[in-house]
C-alpha cells in the first residue's frame, strides 16, 4: 500500500505536466487546443511541404523597396543649388572679341553658385544660377551676352553637384559625403563609390535613413532582388553594418546554442547537423519546429484562410512544422533555408517525459525498499 500511495503521487505529479522540459512536447504544439489558438492568437502553425517550400524560396521579399516607395521623389533633381561647381565657356565670331584670348576664339570661366545662388560672369554681372537647368543657366548667360560679345556661343558645363549629397558612412572602404549627379542615383551606386563594404555582402546590412523613414535589409538583397536597389535623394544618410547572420537551436538536440552562419546559404538539415542532430533518447522526430518572423505577404499565400487576419502588417510571427519520421522530411530539409535569427526546437518525444517520471520516483522506491528489507 506504502508504494501505491508513492506511485499515485508522482503519477498526480506526471500528470499534472510538473515534470521540467525544455519547451512544449510535440503533441502539445500539434494539439487541437494551440491550433486554435494559433488560427485567434499571434501566431501561425504550416507544416513544410513540396509546395510550401517552393512558394518560400520564390517569394520576393520587397518590404525594404515598399518602405521608400513615392517617399522623398526618389531620384536626384537637375536643377543647380547652392554650392554646385560649373565651367563657363563662352566663344565669338570674332578673333578680337571680348572671350577670344584663348588659341581657339574662346574662354573658360570656372564658377560656384554662391549661398545667395548666383554666379558671377564677366560681362554679364550676377546671373541666377540656383533653380535652372544647366540648359536653362546657359541661355540666361547667352542671352546677358548678347550686344555686349561678338555672336557670343555660350556652353556650362556642370563639374560637381554639391548642393545634393548623400552620406555614406559605417563598414565601408571609403565613408565619406558624396555629391550626386543629375542622373538617377541608386543605392547599390553609391555603394560602390564609397568602395563598397569591409566584410562579406552576406554578412552586411544596408540602413537607408531618409526624413523620418528607415529602412534595412542585407546588403546582398539589393543584388538578388533589383527592387530593393531603390534610387535615392538629396540628403540621404546610409548606414553599412556587420552583422553575422546566426540561428539557436533549442530542446531535444545534441547541442544547445547559438550558431553563426559559416556560408552564405545553410539549409535546415546542415543547421540540424551542426548543433549534433537529435537525440535519440529524447527527441520527437515528428516534432522539428522552426520559429520565423515572415513577411505577412509570404503568410498570406501559405496559409489564406489567415489572409485577413494580418490585413496591413507588414511581418508575422510563423512556425514552419516539419516531420523527420518522413524520409520525404530529409529531403525537404535540404531545400529549406535558414535565415537571421531563426529558432530551431526539436520537441520531446511522449515517452521521454514517462522516462523523467520514471527517474524521479526510482528513488523513493529504492528507498522504500530498503526501508521494507530493514523492519523485515
Amino acid at each position: 500500500m506504502r508504494i501505491l500511495s508513492v506511485l499515485v503521487a508522482a503519477g498526480a505529479l506526471f500528470g499534472c505536466a510538473a515534470l521540467p522540459g525544455d519547451g512544449p512536447s510535440a503533441i502539445n504544439i500539434t494539439s487541437k487546443d494551440v491550433e486554435e489558438n494559433a488560427e485567434t492568437g499571434d501566431y501561425t502553425v504550416v507544416s513544410l511541404d513540396p509546395g510550401n517550400i517552393e512558394l518560400v524560396r520564390a517569394y520576393r521579399p520587397l518590404a525594404f523597396a515598399n518602405q521608400f516607395r513615392g517617399v522623398g521623389g526618389g531620384g536626384s533633381p537637375t536643377l543647380l543649388g547652392v554650392g554646385d561647381t560649373l565651367v563657363i565657356t563662352i566663344w565669338e565670331a570674332s578673333p578680337d572679341g571680348l572671350f577670344s584670348s584663348g588659341d581657339d576664339g574662346s574662354s573658360q570661366i570656372p564658377s560656384v553658385v554662391d549661398e545667395n545662388g548666383y554666379i558671377f560672369v564677366p560681362y554679364a554681372g550676377r546671373v541666377r544660377a540656383a533653380g535652372l537647368s544647366v540648359e536653362g543657366l546657359r541661355q540666361s548667360i547667352q542671352k546677358k551676352l548678347v550686344g555686349k560679345a561678338v555672336e557670343p556661343q555660350v556652353l556650362v558645363s556642370l563639374q560637381d553637384k554639391l548642393s545634393t549629397t548623400a552620406v555614406v558612412v559605417g563598414d565601408v572602404m571609403k565613408p565619406g559625403v558624396y555629391p550626386l549627379p543629375i542622373r538617377n542615383t541608386r543605392l547599390l551606386d553609391l555603394v560602390a563609390q564609397a568602395g563598397g563594404s569591409r566584410e562579406a555582402t552576406y554578412e552586411t546590412v544596408v540602413t537607408l535613413k531618409r526624413g523620418n523613414r528607415s529602412g534595412t535589409t542585407r546588403l546582398e538583397d539589393l543584388i538578388d532582388f533589383p527592387e530593393n536597389n531603390v534610387l535615392i535623394s538629396p540628403s540621404d544618410n546610409i548606414l553599412l553594418s556587420h552583422r553575422p547572420r546566426t540561428f539557436s537551436a533549442f530542446g531535444a538536440v545534441k547541442t544547445n546554442q547559438l550558431v553563426p552562419f559559416k556560408t552564405k546559404s545553410v539549409t535546415l538539415a546542415e543547421a540540424l547537423a551542426t548543433v549534433g542532430g537529435l537525440r535519440d533518447e529524447r527527441a520527437d522526430a515528428n516534432g522539428v519546429f522552426l520559429f520565423r518572423y515572415e513577411d505577412a505577404a509570404l503568410v498570406r499565400q501559405l496559409k489564406p484562410v489567415v489572409a485577413d487576419r494580418y490585413a496591413g502588417q507588414v511581418t508575422v510571427p510563423l512556425v514552419y512544422k516539419l516531420s523527420l519520421r518522413d524520409p520525404k522530411g530529409f529531403f525537404m530539409s535540404q531545400h529549406f533555408e535558414m535565415r537571421d535569427k531563426d529558432i530551431i526546437f526539436v520537441s520531446n518525444h511522449p515517452t521521454a517525459e514517462l522516462g523523467k517520471f520514471l527517474q524521479i520516483i526510482a528513488p523513493l522506491i529504492s528507498n522504500y525498499s530498503t526501508v521494507s528489507n530493514i523492519t523485515d
